[in-house]
Order: structure tokens, then sequence, then C-alpha cells
């Protein structure tokens, strides 16, 4: 499961997330995520996270970290 860094997450925002740590039970990786809100999806982009463990969404700007 994605768990959010919550910084200056606003609950209020579907989808306003800025990073997201993912396992590799995760992967292949894809953005937007399955738990993301559905009005507010970009087109589905495989994310080649596995070999530098950390990826940015183009679309979005999500950033995401592999975790152990």
């Amino acid at each position: 499961m994605a768990s959010k860094n919550n910084g200056s997450h606003d609950e209020s925002m579907p989808n306003s997330q800025t990073v997201c740590k993912v396992t590799k039970s995760m992967l292949p990786l894809h953005c937007p995520l399955p738990e993301i809100s559905l009005w507010n999806q970009h087109p589905r982009v495989y994310l080649p996270i596995e070999d530098s463990g950390m990826e940015k969404c183009p679309y979005c700007g999500t950033e995401f970290i592999l975790e152990e």
C-alpha cells in the first residue's frame, strides 16, 4: 500500500499528494495508483523505478520512492 507524506498535503484536494512510498509488491509501478480518485486521473503511465529507487510522474509530478 502506498503511503503519503502529508507535510503539505491538502486532504480537500484529492490527488494533491507529492510523495508516495511504494514497495516491490506494487511493481510494475504506474501512475495514477488504483486508490486515486477517478475524476482527477491522467493517462496511466508506467514508471521504471526498479533501478533508481525514485521516479517522478511526468503528468502530475507525484514523486515515488521505492522502499525495501
